[in-house]
Protein backbone atom coordinates (compact mmCIF):
# COMPACT_ATOMS: atom_id res chain seq x y z
CA UNK A 1 0.00 0.00 0.00
CA UNK A 2 0.48 1.27 -1.43
CA UNK A 3 0.34 4.42 0.31
CA UNK A 4 -1.82 3.46 3.35
CA UNK A 5 1.35 2.31 5.64
CA UNK A 6 3.77 3.61 7.77
CA UNK A 7 5.46 0.26 8.72
CA UNK A 8 5.08 -2.90 8.16
CA UNK A 9 4.62 -6.17 10.52
CA UNK A 10 5.79 -9.77 9.52
CA UNK A 11 3.46 -12.70 10.55
CA UNK A 12 5.21 -15.48 12.42
CA UNK A 13 5.48 -18.99 11.28
CA UNK A 14 4.51 -19.93 14.96
CA UNK A 15 2.01 -17.31 14.80
CA UNK A 16 0.36 -18.67 11.92
CA UNK A 17 1.01 -22.82 12.79
CA UNK A 18 -0.73 -21.70 15.85
CA UNK A 19 -3.87 -19.86 14.37
CA UNK A 20 -4.49 -22.36 11.57
CA UNK A 21 -4.24 -25.12 14.26
CA UNK A 22 -7.26 -23.50 15.85
CA UNK A 23 -9.23 -24.21 12.92
CA UNK A 24 -7.88 -21.97 9.85
CA UNK A 25 -9.02 -23.44 6.67
CA UNK A 26 -5.56 -24.31 4.62
CA UNK A 27 -4.55 -24.81 1.30
CA UNK A 28 -1.43 -25.94 -0.74
CA UNK A 29 -1.48 -23.02 -4.23
CA UNK A 30 0.07 -24.19 -6.91
CA UNK A 31 3.94 -24.57 -6.80
CA UNK A 32 5.23 -21.13 -6.36
CA UNK A 33 8.43 -20.13 -8.65
CA UNK A 34 11.19 -20.27 -6.98
CA UNK A 35 12.43 -17.41 -4.89
CA UNK A 36 16.03 -17.70 -3.92
CA UNK A 37 17.08 -16.17 -1.18
CA UNK A 38 13.58 -14.76 -0.43
CA UNK A 39 13.68 -13.36 3.40
CA UNK A 40 12.01 -15.50 5.88
CA UNK A 41 9.05 -13.55 6.80
CA UNK A 42 7.87 -11.98 3.50
CA UNK A 43 4.02 -12.06 2.35
CA UNK A 44 0.60 -10.41 1.94
CA UNK A 45 -2.72 -10.24 3.83
CA UNK A 46 -5.58 -10.77 1.76
CA UNK A 47 -8.71 -8.15 1.72
CA UNK A 48 -11.53 -10.64 1.87
CA UNK A 49 -14.97 -8.79 1.82
CA UNK A 50 -17.11 -11.10 2.29
CA UNK A 51 -20.93 -10.87 0.87
CA UNK A 52 -23.22 -7.75 1.79
CA UNK A 53 -25.13 -9.05 4.94
CA UNK A 54 -23.47 -12.14 5.34
CA UNK A 55 -21.04 -11.45 7.90
CA UNK A 56 -18.03 -13.39 6.67
CA UNK A 57 -15.76 -10.89 5.87
CA UNK A 58 -12.14 -12.44 6.62
CA UNK A 59 -8.30 -10.90 6.28
CA UNK A 60 -6.68 -14.60 4.91
CA UNK A 61 -2.55 -14.53 4.53
CA UNK A 62 0.11 -15.99 1.82
CA UNK A 63 3.33 -16.61 2.70
CA UNK A 64 6.04 -15.68 -0.09
CA UNK A 65 8.22 -18.13 0.87
CA UNK A 66 6.56 -21.25 1.86
CA UNK A 67 3.70 -20.61 -0.48
CA UNK A 68 1.63 -21.79 2.31
CA UNK A 69 -2.05 -19.95 2.78
CA UNK A 70 -4.37 -19.31 6.02
CA UNK A 71 -7.66 -18.25 4.98
CA UNK A 72 -8.97 -16.55 8.06
CA UNK A 73 -6.50 -15.01 10.53
CA UNK A 74 -9.21 -13.01 12.87
CA UNK A 75 -12.01 -15.98 13.72
CA UNK A 76 -9.80 -18.34 15.12
CA UNK A 77 -8.23 -15.60 16.93
CA UNK A 78 -11.08 -14.28 18.24
CA UNK A 79 -13.75 -16.89 18.81
CA UNK A 80 -16.29 -15.21 16.46
CA UNK A 81 -16.11 -13.39 12.66
CA UNK A 82 -14.80 -10.04 11.88
CA UNK A 83 -17.98 -9.22 10.39
CA UNK A 84 -19.87 -7.55 7.49
CA UNK A 85 -18.00 -6.37 4.28
CA UNK A 86 -14.16 -5.57 5.14
CA UNK A 87 -13.78 -2.90 3.01
CA UNK A 88 -9.69 -1.80 3.55
CA UNK A 89 -7.05 -2.70 5.89
CA UNK A 90 -4.38 -0.12 7.36
CA UNK A 91 -1.14 -0.81 9.14
CA UNK A 92 0.42 1.41 11.44
CA UNK A 93 2.07 2.15 14.70
CA UNK A 94 2.03 -1.31 15.66
CA UNK A 95 -1.67 -2.49 14.78
CA UNK A 96 -3.94 -2.99 12.21
CA UNK A 97 -6.90 -1.37 11.20
CA UNK A 98 -9.63 -3.41 9.90
CA UNK A 99 -12.44 -0.91 8.28
CA UNK A 100 -15.60 -3.30 7.96
CA UNK A 101 -18.43 -1.33 5.91
CA UNK A 102 -21.56 -2.83 6.34
CA UNK A 103 -21.09 -3.22 10.08
CA UNK A 104 -20.13 0.59 10.88
CA UNK A 105 -17.01 -0.25 12.83
CA UNK A 106 -12.82 -0.33 12.50
CA UNK A 107 -11.93 -3.33 14.63
CA UNK A 108 -8.04 -2.55 15.48
CA UNK A 109 -6.04 -5.94 15.88
CA UNK A 110 -2.09 -7.26 16.96
CA UNK A 111 -1.21 -8.24 13.71
CA UNK A 112 1.54 -10.22 15.05
CA UNK A 113 -1.89 -12.53 16.68
CA UNK A 114 -4.58 -10.94 14.93
CA UNK A 115 -6.38 -10.96 18.28
CA UNK A 116 -8.92 -7.56 18.33
CA UNK A 117 -7.57 -4.70 21.22
CA UNK A 118 -10.08 -2.19 20.49
CA UNK A 119 -13.11 -1.19 18.00
CA UNK A 120 -14.21 2.42 16.99
CA UNK A 121 -17.72 2.49 16.76
CA UNK A 122 -20.19 5.36 15.59
CA UNK A 123 -19.30 5.16 11.89
CA UNK A 124 -21.86 5.27 9.25
CA UNK A 125 -20.51 3.03 6.54
CA UNK A 126 -16.91 3.77 6.71
CA UNK A 127 -14.27 3.31 3.78
CA UNK A 128 -10.63 3.56 4.43
CA UNK A 129 -8.59 4.68 7.43
CA UNK A 130 -5.43 7.09 6.67
CA UNK A 131 -3.17 7.96 9.68
CA UNK A 132 -2.10 11.97 8.78
CA UNK A 133 0.54 12.36 11.59
CA UNK A 134 0.77 11.86 15.72
CA UNK A 135 -2.23 9.63 16.84
CA UNK A 136 -4.93 11.15 14.49
CA UNK A 137 -6.91 9.29 11.60
CA UNK A 138 -9.54 10.28 8.59
CA UNK A 139 -12.30 7.60 7.88
CA UNK A 140 -13.87 8.52 4.77
CA UNK A 141 -17.59 6.97 4.34
CA UNK A 142 -20.13 6.24 2.32
CA UNK A 143 -23.03 7.25 3.63
CA UNK A 144 -22.22 10.20 6.29
CA UNK A 145 -21.36 12.81 4.20
CA UNK A 146 -18.30 13.69 6.10
CA UNK A 147 -14.87 12.64 6.67
CA UNK A 148 -14.60 11.07 10.73
CA UNK A 149 -11.49 12.53 12.61
CA UNK A 150 -10.20 9.50 14.86
CA UNK A 151 -7.99 9.40 18.01
CA UNK A 152 -6.14 6.43 17.17
CA UNK A 153 -4.67 6.20 20.89
CA UNK A 154 -7.92 6.30 22.46
CA UNK A 155 -9.16 4.78 19.30
CA UNK A 156 -12.50 7.22 19.43
CA UNK A 157 -14.17 9.35 17.11
CA UNK A 158 -13.03 13.31 17.97
CA UNK A 159 -14.72 14.89 15.11
CA UNK A 160 -15.80 15.39 11.60
CA UNK A 161 -14.81 17.09 8.45
CA UNK A 162 -17.87 17.92 6.01
CA UNK A 163 -17.47 16.43 2.64
CA UNK A 164 -20.85 15.82 0.19
CA UNK A 165 -20.86 12.74 -1.12
CA UNK A 166 -19.42 9.37 -1.39
CA UNK A 167 -15.96 9.81 0.10
CA UNK A 168 -13.09 6.61 -1.08
CA UNK A 169 -9.64 6.46 -0.71
CA UNK A 170 -7.08 8.94 0.44
CA UNK A 171 -3.97 9.70 -0.10
CA UNK A 172 -1.19 11.87 2.75
CA UNK A 173 1.24 14.42 0.55
CA UNK A 174 2.67 16.40 3.12
CA UNK A 175 0.23 18.12 5.75
CA UNK A 176 -2.31 17.62 3.20
CA UNK A 177 -4.72 14.95 2.17
CA UNK A 178 -6.35 14.14 -1.05
CA UNK A 179 -9.20 12.88 -1.34
CA UNK A 180 -11.28 10.83 -3.81
CA UNK A 181 -14.90 10.93 -4.31
CA UNK A 182 -17.46 8.57 -5.64
CA UNK A 183 -20.39 10.45 -6.43
CA UNK A 184 -18.81 14.20 -7.20
CA UNK A 185 -16.55 15.54 -9.86
CA UNK A 186 -13.73 16.41 -7.36
CA UNK A 187 -10.92 15.68 -5.79
CA UNK A 188 -11.11 17.55 -2.25
CA UNK A 189 -7.98 18.85 -0.20
CA UNK A 190 -7.60 18.78 3.57
CA UNK A 191 -5.36 21.15 5.64
CA UNK A 192 -4.60 18.03 8.47
CA UNK A 193 -3.41 20.99 10.69
CA UNK A 194 -6.74 22.53 10.53
CA UNK A 195 -9.21 19.69 9.68
CA UNK A 196 -11.00 21.83 6.97
CA UNK A 197 -11.34 20.80 3.43
CA UNK A 198 -9.13 24.05 1.60
CA UNK A 199 -9.49 22.99 -2.39
CA UNK A 200 -11.63 21.23 -5.20
CA UNK A 201 -9.95 19.78 -7.99
CA UNK A 202 -12.01 19.29 -11.36
CA UNK A 203 -11.74 15.49 -12.39
CA UNK A 204 -14.47 13.37 -13.46
CA UNK A 205 -17.04 11.62 -11.51
CA UNK A 206 -16.24 7.78 -9.94
CA UNK A 207 -12.70 8.79 -7.61
CA UNK A 208 -12.35 5.30 -6.43
CA UNK A 209 -8.86 5.20 -6.07
CA UNK A 210 -5.15 7.35 -5.66
CA UNK A 211 -1.31 6.68 -5.58
CA UNK A 212 1.46 8.84 -5.09
CA UNK A 213 4.40 8.39 -7.18
CA UNK A 214 8.26 8.61 -7.07
CA UNK A 215 8.09 12.58 -7.97
CA UNK A 216 5.05 13.20 -5.45
CA UNK A 217 2.38 13.73 -7.83
CA UNK A 218 -1.15 12.15 -6.88
CA UNK A 219 -2.64 10.28 -9.63
CA UNK A 220 -6.42 9.23 -9.34
CA UNK A 221 -8.54 6.97 -11.30
CA UNK A 222 -12.09 8.08 -12.13
CA UNK A 223 -14.77 5.77 -13.30
CA UNK A 224 -16.77 8.71 -14.87
CA UNK A 225 -20.74 9.05 -15.33
CA UNK A 226 -23.05 12.16 -14.88
CA UNK A 227 -21.30 13.84 -18.16
CA UNK A 228 -18.06 13.36 -17.20
CA UNK A 229 -14.89 10.14 -18.82
CA UNK A 230 -13.94 7.70 -16.99
CA UNK A 231 -9.96 8.77 -16.96
CA UNK A 232 -6.77 8.73 -15.12
CA UNK A 233 -5.69 12.32 -13.70
CA UNK A 234 -2.25 13.57 -12.36
CA UNK A 235 -2.36 16.41 -10.33
CA UNK A 236 0.59 18.71 -8.90
CA UNK A 237 -0.12 18.69 -5.00
CA UNK A 238 1.99 21.89 -4.59
CA UNK A 239 -0.63 23.97 -7.44
CA UNK A 240 -3.98 21.77 -6.46
CA UNK A 241 -4.15 21.46 -10.17
CA UNK A 242 -4.48 18.89 -12.80
CA UNK A 243 -1.03 18.78 -15.23
CA UNK A 244 -1.96 15.76 -17.23
CA UNK A 245 -5.19 13.68 -17.92
CA UNK A 246 -6.11 10.28 -19.90
CA UNK A 247 -9.45 10.16 -20.83
CA UNK A 248 -10.39 5.88 -21.39
CA UNK A 249 -11.13 5.60 -25.15
CA UNK A 250 -14.90 4.29 -24.61
CA UNK A 251 -17.16 5.31 -21.90
CA UNK A 252 -17.83 2.09 -20.86
CA UNK A 253 -14.30 1.81 -19.66
CA UNK A 254 -14.13 1.90 -15.79
CA UNK A 255 -10.62 2.35 -14.38
CA UNK A 256 -10.00 1.54 -10.59
CA UNK A 257 -7.77 -0.48 -7.67
CA UNK A 258 -5.01 1.98 -8.82
CA UNK A 259 -2.00 0.95 -7.45
CA UNK A 260 1.93 1.62 -7.56
CA UNK A 261 4.94 -0.61 -7.51
CA UNK A 262 7.17 -0.21 -5.05
CA UNK A 263 9.72 2.44 -6.70
CA UNK A 264 6.58 4.52 -7.44
CA UNK A 265 7.63 4.64 -10.95
CA UNK A 266 4.85 2.33 -12.93
CA UNK A 267 1.51 2.34 -12.55
CA UNK A 268 -1.42 -0.43 -12.63
CA UNK A 269 -5.15 -0.82 -12.98
CA UNK A 270 -7.57 -2.64 -13.30
CA UNK A 271 -10.39 -1.98 -16.87
CA UNK A 272 -11.44 -5.87 -17.09
CA UNK A 273 -8.23 -6.69 -17.82
CA UNK A 274 -5.28 -5.43 -15.80
CA UNK A 275 -2.84 -2.71 -17.44
CA UNK A 276 0.05 -1.60 -16.23
CA UNK A 277 2.21 2.51 -17.28
CA UNK A 278 4.76 4.09 -16.15
CA UNK A 279 4.17 7.58 -14.93
CA UNK A 280 6.46 9.07 -17.90
CA UNK A 281 3.90 7.61 -20.45
CA UNK A 282 1.96 10.53 -22.52
CA UNK A 283 -0.64 7.91 -23.21
CA UNK A 284 -2.47 5.29 -21.93
CA UNK A 285 -1.59 1.65 -22.63
CA UNK A 286 -3.27 -0.10 -25.24
CA UNK A 287 -2.57 -3.61 -24.63
CA UNK A 288 -3.15 -4.96 -21.26
CA UNK A 289 -0.33 -6.24 -18.78
CA UNK A 290 -2.73 -9.49 -18.47
CA UNK A 291 -6.02 -10.07 -20.00
CA UNK A 292 -8.83 -10.92 -18.10
CA UNK A 293 -10.16 -13.39 -20.62
CA UNK A 294 -12.97 -15.26 -18.63
CA UNK A 295 -12.08 -14.28 -14.89
CA UNK A 296 -13.41 -11.40 -13.12
CA UNK A 297 -10.32 -9.57 -12.03
CA UNK A 298 -11.90 -7.45 -8.53
CA UNK A 299 -8.61 -6.97 -6.58
CA UNK A 300 -5.16 -5.67 -7.21
CA UNK A 301 -1.91 -5.25 -5.68
CA UNK A 302 2.19 -4.90 -6.37
CA UNK A 303 4.65 -6.47 -3.78
CA UNK A 304 7.05 -3.58 -3.36
CA UNK A 305 9.28 -5.57 -2.80
CA UNK A 306 9.48 -8.71 -5.90
CA UNK A 307 7.23 -6.86 -7.85
CA UNK A 308 5.25 -9.55 -8.55
CA UNK A 309 1.31 -8.76 -8.87
CA UNK A 310 -1.17 -9.94 -7.33
CA UNK A 311 -4.99 -9.88 -9.64
CA UNK A 312 -7.42 -11.47 -7.19
CA UNK A 313 -10.87 -13.30 -9.51
CA UNK A 314 -13.68 -12.91 -7.72
CA UNK A 315 -15.51 -15.63 -9.28
CA UNK A 316 -19.39 -15.60 -8.91
CA UNK A 317 -19.23 -13.37 -5.79
CA UNK A 318 -20.29 -16.35 -3.81
CA UNK A 319 -17.76 -19.00 -3.81
CA UNK A 320 -13.97 -18.48 -2.54
CA UNK A 321 -12.22 -16.52 -4.71
CA UNK A 322 -8.99 -17.12 -6.72
CA UNK A 323 -5.57 -14.69 -6.69
CA UNK A 324 -2.98 -15.27 -9.58
CA UNK A 325 0.24 -13.88 -9.28
CA UNK A 326 2.40 -12.33 -12.26
CA UNK A 327 6.22 -11.96 -12.48
CA UNK A 328 6.81 -8.22 -13.30
CA UNK A 329 7.16 -9.72 -17.05
CA UNK A 330 3.40 -10.81 -16.83
CA UNK A 331 4.09 -14.65 -16.34
CA UNK A 332 2.01 -16.73 -14.62
CA UNK A 333 3.66 -17.30 -11.21
CA UNK A 334 1.23 -19.40 -9.47
CA UNK A 335 -2.33 -19.51 -7.79
CA UNK A 336 -3.85 -19.92 -4.56
CA UNK A 337 -7.45 -19.78 -2.84
CA UNK A 338 -9.21 -16.73 -0.90
CA UNK A 339 -11.68 -16.16 1.01
CA UNK A 340 -15.25 -14.88 -0.57
CA UNK A 341 -14.69 -11.66 -2.72
CA UNK A 342 -10.89 -11.02 -2.20
CA UNK A 343 -10.56 -7.15 -3.07
CA UNK A 344 -7.17 -5.98 -2.01
CA UNK A 345 -3.48 -6.80 -0.94
CA UNK A 346 -1.51 -5.49 2.12
CA UNK A 347 2.56 -6.50 1.61
CA UNK A 348 4.54 -7.10 4.27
Amino acid sequence: MNLMCSRTYGVTAMVLLALALQGCRKDRPEAPADEPNAPVERGVYVINEGNFQWGNASVGHYDATTGEVIEDLYAPANGEALGDVLQSMTLHEGSAYLVVNNSGKVEVVDPATFVSTATITGLASPRYLLPVGGAKAYVSDLQSGAIAVVDLQANVITGSIACAGWTEMMVLVGSEVFVTNQSRRYVYVIDTATDAIVDSIAVSRGGNSAVVDADGAVWVACSGGGGTAPALYRIDPVTHTVDASFPMPNSTDSPWRLTINGEGTVLYFLNTDVFRMAITDDALPTVPFVAGGERNFYGLGVDPSSGEVFAADALDFTQRGIVHRYGADGTSRGTFYAGRIPSGFIFH
